[in-house]
């Protein structure tokens, strides 16, 4: 079997993976096994796993691009550099229709999900590959015929925010009542509503030994190793507060929301990539 897959494969694989996600995204069921079956007729003898890994990669090739991605497709980034990029870049060439797909799905925001046991949401953080500063897609050239990053749409989507922010506040109060802190409980405050975005932090809510945890919220729709954006503001405050600083990281707000936290100074547990400067003549 051949190490290397054809550009006929690739491309065949980047379409298979744009049909799923088109059917993930408008809430339609899909059979991931089947659609392997069916990959796999048009592949040179290519393994189960093979194909698993080539759909990760193009996972990991929409973050760079700042598309959604298929959440049961974790981001796998040692791509076929040669052929992968340029084919989903000329994927989206062609397929001028998905940019409204994506920028109607960013700027959704579904109604808060029930869950059952809200204190049962507690998920493991990711362990991403190290996506570097200068990641290969800019070095390559391949920038996305969208001309729009949806992953970062969609996270300035501030009613989305609300909406996640109001969640982690039940979340909150359900484990300081669980806690037997019932007054600490009454106490939690969105501090996005009442104080403004200056605060550094959205929501004020306690330890059980009555001290402050600032928590910042950061809501997607999508899946658990989507990127999430802080504003330079919120990074000097979580420096500065490290002692007491949470990021709380809900995903997969549409249906079945789970969350990670990160505590402390995030520039020891993130990988910080600029996106932005903001730029004074001398």
């Amino acid at each position: 079997m051949p190490e290397n897959w054809s550009k006929r494969e690739v491309e065949a694989a980047v379409e298979d993976y744009f049909i799923m996600l088109q059917m993930e995204l408008a809430g339609q069921n899909y059979n991931k096994s089947a659609h392997r079956r069916a990959l796999k007729r048009l592949l040179n003898d290519r393994s189960d796993s093979s194909v698993e890994n080539k759909h990760q990669n193009i996972s990991a090739v929409l973050i760079e691009l700042g598309i959604p991605y298929i959440t049961g497709y974790k981001p796998l980034f040692n791509y076929q550099r040669s052929l992968l990029p340029q084919a989903i870049s000329e994927y989206l060439a062609a397929h001028p229709k998905l940019q409204d797909l994506f920028l109607r799905d960013s700027l959704l925001v579904p109604e808060t999900p029930n869950v059952e046991d809200i204190l049962a949401i507690l998920d493991q953080p990711p362990s991403l590959e190290k996506i570097s500063e200068e990641s290969f897609i800019e070095e390559a050239g391949y920038h996305s015929p969208m001309g729009q990053n949806y992953i970062e749409q969609e996270a300035c989507n501030r009613a989305l925010g609300e909406a996640g922010e109001k969640f982690i506040i039940n979340f909150e109060r359900a484990r300081l009542i669980k806690a037997g802190k019932n007054k600490l409980a009454g106490k939690v405050e969105q501090v996005s509503i009442s104080h403004g975005p200056s605060a550094g932090f959205d929501i004020l809510s306690f330890e059980e030994n009555g001290k402050d945890r600032y928590i910042e919220g950061k809501t997607t729709k999508y899946g658990k190793n989507t990127p999430f954006f802080l504003t330079a503001n919120e990074f000097r405050f979580s420096e500065k507060h490290a002692a007491n600083y949470y990021i709380y990281r809900i995903f997969g707000f549409r249906k079945n929301p789970r969350m990670y936290t990160l505590q402390g100074q995030l520039g020891k547990r993130c990988i910080l990539t600029p996106t932005q400067y903001l730029v004074a003549p001398r």
